[in-house]
């Protein structure tokens, strides 16, 4: 008879077989339950972004959007594939850090960059069809002798329409709909007075929407030669027939009223002989215009070099007050023999810890010259124009600004100035270096190895710093004979939130261009930056 060996552990009981690898360990079925869970929990969560995609997708192929129904398709068939794929485990973390890299940083670039290029902004915002197409409805006119037609409101889901009776037939139509037959509607003495499907508004529902109904036209069918019908009092319409006839072989457009004829310009409008433009126009290429704009334009050229001049002052006194200022406060505070060095770091970092905007906007009612805290209390009464004279409104500019900045400095340098060796520092003192020496020559260098990458980032930012220049000056005192509205204390990017959108009319073109341009001189200043704080490595 063959013996049989038996291996005990050290309590004297045969050891458990080892798991068999056709079966998971431990309990099979809430091994699974658990896989259930999370496998369910990642279905809906994909399900939910499926469902946004696809409602994205639907509601830009009605506007005709295909380049966003193509992006929104490519980033349904990842999304799918990456988080059902076994293969794609990094893309699940990956994928979504993409997408917003691409939505808010690429393709906000690019499409600021064509729009660099071109004329889009108030007048020019779309194509040339919409141009000819709003043109020959701001002209349109009452067909002299047409008949008046009893005109009921209606309203379906929010949208506003006209019922009118012709040939005894109901038709409705709305601004984007032409009059059509209604099935199923009554009429009484000419006017409708039930439609199927649509809600009849009363005169308290007309009166409360008067100034939407006076605007809104309703083509009579689908050729925008037959007019529109149009009221004035929400009960009777008329038709109206513009003006303004566009020949497409030409490309020309004629006032039949006077008999000018309007031919386009490479500027994108429709310009008479004598220079009289039709509005709106369209958005064309324009080339580098925009780019050279601030520098050919004896309007705006003298305020941009100002505004630019500043812009590098306002950046680089920002950094260089609140580094100084951030550092003496931190070498003082690093001193041991200083008692209760906590509370006054405490204290000195609460300007950091409030919002800037508000921060801005208290300091903006402190240095009013009329009633502020500062002319009336600390001033005794003094009528300091402070935010209204062009050299005082930077200098307040500045102690702002340093008020607010140099915490971030002093929270820096202290970390800083702690994480140098306290033996490095022991050894100088025991070679003789005096205080001074061992500032300059061991804790500043040292300092710098952690600091100037901070400094370079510190001026992009102040480069930038539209905040504290709106809420606090709002860029005034302004610039007189200028086309748009620019003030001394402006930097570029206030400059651009001007032209885009405070000036009147909008200019994107021209605000995208002074972008690319801050783009620019960001770029290359914190290259060079950079390039230059490598060398402090070598210490």
């Amino acid at each position: 008879m063959s013996q049989q060996t038996v291996v005990t552990d050290s309590a004297g009981a045969p050891p458990e077989p080892p798991p068999s690898r056709s079966r998971p360990r431990g309990d099979g079925i809430s091994h699974a339950r658990n896989y259930g869970r999370g496998f369910w929990v990642k279905v809906i969560l994909v399900a939910l972004i499926d469902a946004g995609a696809v409602y994205g997708i639907l509601s830009a192929v009605a506007v005709s959007q295909w380049g966003i129904v193509a992006f929104l398709v490519v980033v349904l068939l990842v999304v799918n594939w990456v988080y059902f794929s076994k293969r794609a485990l990094p893309g699940k973390y990956l994928f979504p850090g993409l997408v917003f890299l691409f939505v808010y940083v690429i393709f906000t670039a690019c499409y600021t960059g064509y729009i660099a290029f071109t004329n889009y902004g108030d007048g020019h915002n779309s194509t040339q069809a919409d141009a000819i197409a709003a043109i020959q409805i701001q002209n349109e006119q009452r067909v002299e002798g047409s008949a008046a037609y009893p005109i009921t409101i209606v309203s379906q889901d929010g949208e506003l329409g006209f019922a009118v009776v012709q040939d005894g037939q109901v038709e409705v139509g709305t601004a984007e709909q032409p009059l059509e037959a209604v099935d199923g509607a009554t009429a009484s003495d000419d006017k409708a007075t039930e439609v199927p499907g649509w809600d009849v508004l009363n005169f308290a529902a007309i009166a409360q929407q008067q100034e939407a109904i006076v605007s809104l036209r309703v083509p009579v069918s689908d050729d925008p030669a037959d007019g529109s019908l149009r009221t004035q009092d929400g009960s009777t319409g008329y038709i109206y027939q513009s003006t303004m006839s566009y020949d497409p072989a030409a490309g020309t457009m004629t006032d039949s009223a006077t008999g000018t004829v309007y031919t386009p310009d490479d500027r994108g409008s429709f310009r008479a002989p004598d220079g009289t433009a039709l509005t709106p126009g369209w958005k064309v290429n324009v080339g580098f215009e925009n780019f050279t704009r601030a520098f050919t334009d004896s309007r705006i050229s003298g305020p941009f070099i100002s505004i630019l001049i500043w812009t590098f002052v306002f950046a680089i006194l920002s950094v260089l007050t609140t580094f100084a200022l951030g550092l003496f406060l931190a070498v003082v505070f690093n001193d041991p023999r200083i008692r209760g060095r906590k509370i006054y770091r405490s204290l000195l970092i609460l300007p950091y810890a409030f919002p800037g905007f508000l921060a801005a906007l208290v300091w903006k009612g402190m240095l009013n010259p009329d009633f502020g805290f500062i002319n009336e209390t600390l001033l005794g009464g003094a009528n300091i124009p402070w935010l209204t004279d062009p050299t005082l409104a930077k200098v307040s500019v500045l102690l702002v600004n340093l008020w607010l900045g140099f915490p971030y400095m002093f929270l820096v340098c202290t970390g800083a100035l702690q994480s140098i060796p306290g033996d490095v520092l022991e050894s100088a003192r025991m070679d003789g270096a005096s205080a001074a020496r061992v500032q300059r020559s061991i804790v500043f260098p040292l300092l710098m190895v952690s600091v100037a990458p901070l400094l370079v980032s510190s001026f992009a930012f102040n480069f930038n710093n539209f905040s504290l220049i709106y809420m606090l000056t709002g860029g005034g005192p302004n610039f007189e004979g200028t086309p748009i509205i620019v003030g001394h204390t402006d930097i570029l990017i206030s400059m651009v939130y001007s032209v885009a959108f405070e000036s009147g009319v909008k200019q994107y073109g021209f605000a995208s261009a002074l972008s690319i341009l801050i783009f620019i001189i960001v770029g290359v200043i914190s290259w060079w930056g950079f390039r230059r704080t490598r060398r402090l490595e070598e210490l």
